[in-house]
């Protein structure tokens, strides 16, 4: 089973463009990244830069709208992620227990949809997409 681990950091909504979290703070979470990697868990890992330096695009009408950051209406933003592939939610959330977070930080763990949890009518839907139904998306 795979499953997203979502870091959520308040206060990162209102970061400065360029903002950088402080050494020691990577170099603890370099070590648990390291655990997951010796476990033979993780699958892929990546901090994002603020919201300040994004944009959202909506569909208001089918047409695209394009918003840059800071998004001033933002309660919670994404700081990061990991992907990791364990036997089980409980697993999943033991992993995310021993992350080396600050107070200010939340962990979301959320289980990727494979292609065989779909009805027969979504995986007819998806047939053009065959690395979707092998579960070998681009990246795992």
């Amino acid at each position: 089973m795979r499953f997203m681990m979502l870091m959520l950091p308040a206060g990162y909504e209102k970061a400065a463009p360029g903002a950088m979290p402080d050494a020691g703070a990577v170099s603890a979470m370099m070590k648990y990244n390291e655990s997951l990697q010796k476990a033979g868990v993780l699958l892929a890992l990546d901090g994002l830069h603020p919201p300040s330096m994004g944009a959202r695009v909506s569909f208001s009408g089918g047409r695209p709208k394009v918003t840059d950051g800071p998004f001033t209406e933002a309660k919670e933003v994404l700081g990061g992620y990991w992907m990791i592939q364990v036997k089980s939610k409980e697993e999943a959330v033991e992993w995310a227990s021993r992350c080396p977070a600050s107070d200010n930080e939340v962990i979301e763990v959320r289980q990727v949809q494979e292609f065989s949890d779909f009805p027969a009518d979504v995986k007819a839907a998806a047939a053009g997409f065959p690395d979707l139904q092998s579960g070998q998306q681009k990246g795992s």
